[in-house]
């Protein structure tokens, strides 16, 4: 009868768990839309497109100041590394951010585009 409790006791720790790992998954992806829809919302763009599959990809290219469709090359092996690394100082410089906050992009793109959606980075665009 011991173990069967001691199974039982194992199964609602894991479930307990499984479920404290899924809201706190949730929640990183509701907070990862609303940082998106409020970046592409300073950057001009509809903050709804930051939700549609490849759109908000070809507008986070155009936001970047890129050829929106260079995020094709995103599905090419190695270069997908070199065009998500020109994406991110690009984006950084679109926002008046230097290479340093593009380096933190690469690294920790979650908190980087916290800190770009809610801080006080204006978009100035492309720079020649």
């Amino acid at each position: 009868m011991d173990g069967l409790t001691t199974t039982s006791s194992s199964q609602t720790v894991g479930a307990g768990v499984g479920i404290v790992t899924l809201i706190i998954y949730l929640a990183v992806i509701v907070v990862t839309i609303i940082a998106y829809w409020k970046l592409f919302t300073k950057a001009g763009k509809p903050g709804w497109h930051s939700i549609i599959p490849f759109l908000n990809f070809y507008d986070m290219f155009e936001i970047a100041g890129m050829n929106g469709w260079l995020f094709l090359l995103l599905f090419v092996p190695i270069a997908n590394i070199i065009i998500a690394i020109m994406w991110c100082l690009n984006l950084a410089k679109a926002f008046g951010k230097g290479t340093g906050f593009a380096i933190g992009l690469i690294f920790l793109e979650f908190i980087f585009i916290l800190i770009l959606a809610f801080g006080s980075a204006k978009y100035i665009g492309k720079q020649a």
